[in-house]
């Protein structure tokens, strides 16, 4: 098989990696990839050498987390899937793998587009910003980030019962984000943002604030913004390679007196009601956000600006070193057409 392998800061390498395929375990299946997609945010901060995160693995490792393509062999054992089903993994950029049928992996719908489908994993993290935060239908929502991980959030929101603003710092973004519902968008750097805000919730305030961008000033534009109690709901690395502070991000006048609450979006959503561990899991919002995909309420793929040949690959990885903005959604195509 190819697999995308990262050696170092900017030294991305396609390589050819053994893979057994014939003698697969009770519960392996064996999935061929036709598309993966580049989540620009986190792989680029992989690629530039931003600071270590925890849990990471070291040099040299794999990049990717958004697979999807056709299941060519099942083990014995294997209850949830059957050969000839596509399904979407929260795996690497490689061409084939074999995995275990109890890993990240779910089966996509029959009316699902592929290139909606292979982003459903990054969605079902944009749905739990609003799960583990507690959302409220008829909340006033902020999303601070307008990546595709922020205008998933943006997407998802109306779905939802939310009144939604989208906050960024590029006109096209800020276009992209009323083109997937937004009802209002305005630039984190409005001079009259505040009172923009004011008049966006009839004097309500921001209910919930979903942060999306790692910077620093998108912190601080999230806290500032949400209203006295409200919720930051924070899928992003704050200050991820970014100098040291000049600014004390737990300051009073933002934290204590406002008694707002700050939430880690990691693991699943909670639940008021007794049930299964599994519900409001990852996966269970994989599962949700493909529905909504199948049944064409959300459609990722009206983001993406580039399609590449996996043999491409380091090429696009580079130019998102740069920050070229004309670059959104990235897919790497792993089959001749």
């Amino acid at each position: 098989m190819k697999i995308a392998i990262l050696h170092g800061p900017r030294d991305l390498r396609i390589e050819e990696q053994p893979l057994d395929t014939q003698n697969l375990e009770p519960d392996q299946i064996w999935v061929e990839t036709q598309i993966s997609a580049f989540k620009i945010g986190t792989d680029r901060g992989n690629y530039e050498g931003a600071e270590q995160v925890p849990g990471a693995p070291d040099f040299p490792r794999w990049v990717g987390d958004s697979n999807l393509g056709m299941v060519r062999g099942v083990g014995s054992a294997v209850t949830r899937f059957q050969v000839g089903d596509r399904v979407v993994g929260n795996l690497p950029h490689q061409s084939e793998y074999v995995a275990r049928q109890s890993q990240a992996i779910v089966k996509v719908p029959e009316d699902a587009d592929a290139e909606d489908a292979v982003y459903a994993w990054l969605y079902a993290l944009s749905s739990l910003c609003y799960r583990k935060a507690q959302f409220q239908p008829g909340e006033n929502v902020a999303v601070v980030g307008l990546g595709v991980l922020g205008l998933g959030a943006v997407a998802l929101g109306p779905l939802f019962g939310a009144r939604v603003v989208g906050l960024g710092n590029s006109p096209l973004r800020l276009e992209l984000a009323e083109r997937m519902g937004a009802h209002e968008s305005l630039f984190s750097s409005d001079a009259d943002l505040a009172a923009k805000l004011d008049d966006f919730t009839s004097g309500a305030g921001i209910d919930l604030v979903i942060q999306t961008a790692n910077p620093w000033p998108a912190y601080q534009t999230s806290v500032e913004i949400v209203r006295r109690g409200g919720r930051v709901a924070i899928v992003a690395l704050p200050g991820r390679g970014e100098p040291p502070l000049d600014f004390n991000p737990l300051d009073m006048k933002w934290f204590y007196q406002k008694g707002i609450s700050l939430i880690a979006v990691s693991g699943r959503g909670g639940y008021l009601f007794p049930g299964s561990d599994e519900r409001f899991s990852h996966r269970r919002e994989c599962e949700f956000v493909l529905s909504l995909m199948a049944d064409g309420k959300l459609e990722p793929k009206q983001l993406i600006t580039h399609r590449f040949p996996h043999t491409d690959m380091a090429e696009a990885y580079e130019m998102a070193y740069r920050r070229e903005k004309s670059m959104l959604g990235v897919i790497f195509q792993w089959q001749s057409a």
